[in-house]
């Protein structure tokens, strides 16, 4: 009998890819996510697909019965203005992580993955322009993004103590900033890609010569393209590695220079309103890599300018056809 993967926020951006790869190397899967199935970015009918809350315990128990092995990308988050302005939410999705993991217990899963983020680091090793690559250790002292970052850094912990305390295999990869397409692009919880894009397109298309950016554009990231985060995820899942890993790109760019490679895909220039008032988060961040390169021989392969002429081409067709975040789900 084949093995079954339950994955987590299967409704959302990551988990939507996630499914269909696992779908494709032929493997049995169980799709959760707390959105109405009509909202799922990506919806496979081969799958038992449920809409439930996870923080609720009695869910969890429900999904995870008859499964053997677990994917969970399942929180409530955004982009910078989501995370900022929404930190008790954020960290309310505690309740998801508890419960899995005590459901995993219950109903005997042999592994479990955790999805966390580049959002643990301590905000004073982040606070130049262009840094260097963050290492794994460079979480502590623990000083991670007020709400979204303390949630993923105690639910990092809560994965350690499963398995030191039960004997619960976990594996924990720490995401740098994931775009690609088949995402969010609108209505606030988008990331700085998606949303550049989606601005420079919306600009071309009427014309206009000016577009907002939050602060200076001088802040810098490093950022990750989709298929590159799934393989990671993947090879990171299969192997025997317990400790936490990057999972991440090494191509640090600030904002000015995305939107200069998204004005050359899209042959349209704008003049940048600064909006140096808006939430911002920490001056420079990037991955280091050399430790998942040590572990499991993986890196990323996408360049950025590659990964935005896809996101930007799939953006730019949704709007053609009035998409939203609401409409654009893929049925396969």
């Amino acid at each position: 009998m084949k093995d079954k993967y339950l994955v987590c926020g299967a409704g959302g951006f990551i988990g939507g890819h996630l499914v269909k790869s696992l779908l494709n190397d032929g493997h049995q899967v169980v799709c959760a996510d707390i959105k109405p199935l009509e909202n799922w970015f990506q919806i496979f009918d081969v799958n038992k697909n449920f809409s439930l809350d996870l923080k609720e315990y009695e869910n969890c128990l429900k999904v995870t019965k008859g499964v053997d092995f677990i994917y969970n990308m399942a929180c409530n988050m955004g982009g910078m203005g989501f995370i900022e302005n929404n930190k008790a939410e954020c960290m309310l999705s505690v309740l998801i992580k508890t419960n899995l993991l005590r459901a995993c217990l219950v109903n005997k899963i042999k592994k479990y993955f955790f999805s966390s983020s580049a959002c643990v680091y301590n905000a004073d090793k982040q606070t130049s322009n262009f840094i260097e690559g963050l290492k794994e250790s460079d979480a502590y002292p623990a000083m991670p993004e007020d709400g979204y970052g303390w949630e993923k850094l105690f639910s990092e912990r809560m994965c350690g103590h499963f398995y030191n305390d039960y004997g619960l295999e976990t594996r924990v990869a720490r995401y740098h900033n994931v775009y690609g397409p088949m995402g969010t692009f609108d209505g606030g919880r988008e990331k700085a890609p998606a949303a550049l894009c989606r601005k420079l397109i919306v600009a071309k298309n009427s014309r206009e010569k000016k577009i907002d950016v939050w602060g200076d554009g001088e802040q810098t990231r490093s950022f990750m393209f989709i298929d590159d985060c799934i393989k990671g995820t993947k090879k990171l899942f299969e192997s025997n590695c317990r400790e936490v890993l990057n999972i991440g790109s090494e191509e640090q760019v600030s904002i000015n220079q995305m939107i200069k490679i998204i004005e050359e895909i899209g042959g349209y220039k704008v003049d940048k309103n600064y909006q140096l008032d808006k939430p911002k988060g920490v001056r420079g961040r990037s991955s280091n890599n050399d430790l998942v390169r040590a572990k499991l021989g993986w890196d990323f392969e996408v360049s950025l300018r590659t990964g935005l002429e896809i996101t930007y081409q799939w953006i730019e067709k949704e709007i053609a056809k009035k998409s939203n975040i609401n409409k654009f789900a893929i049925r396969y």
